[in-house]
């Protein structure tokens, strides 16, 4: 059974930057496409940013490009979200996600198979 287990939330000014951590085990962390997604209050959760397997390919959500940057370090079973130019709207609950074994990284959360408990971002303007 894979876990994952999120770090590096906080509170940030605007303009500000966090890197969230997202430690994998249990599973074999290279055969797993990884996901970051993240749930404001009242809203739906929504896709940030996936990685490939490999960590050669990724994707970002339009609304993130340029700001945001997902990458993974194999040593360690870790995905990272490197988060820059925070916005106010960018505050939200941010989950990690797995898929696989051996799945392709996709943008739908219904693809993801596990899931971290999460770590809250708070901007403040």
């Amino acid at each position: 059974q894979v876990q994952l287990v999120e770090s590096g939330g906080g509170l940030v000014q605007a303009g500000g930057s966090l890197r969230l951590s997202c430690a994998a085990s249990g599973g074999a962390f290279g055969t797993y496409a990884m996901g970051w997604f993240r749930q404001a209050p009242g809203k739906e959760r929504e896709f940030v940013a996936a990685i490939s397997r490999s960590g050669s390919k990724s994707l970002h959500a339009d609304f993130v490009k340029g700001r945001f940057t997902i990458s993974r370090d194999g040593a360690s079973n870790t995905v990272y979200l490197q988060m820059n130019s925070l916005k106010p709207e960018d505050a939200a609950v941010y989950y990690c996600a797995g898929r696989g074994p051996f799945k392709t990284y996709v943008r739908g959360n219904s693809g993801y198979d596990y899931w971290g408990q999460g770590t809250q971002v708070t901007v403040s303007s």
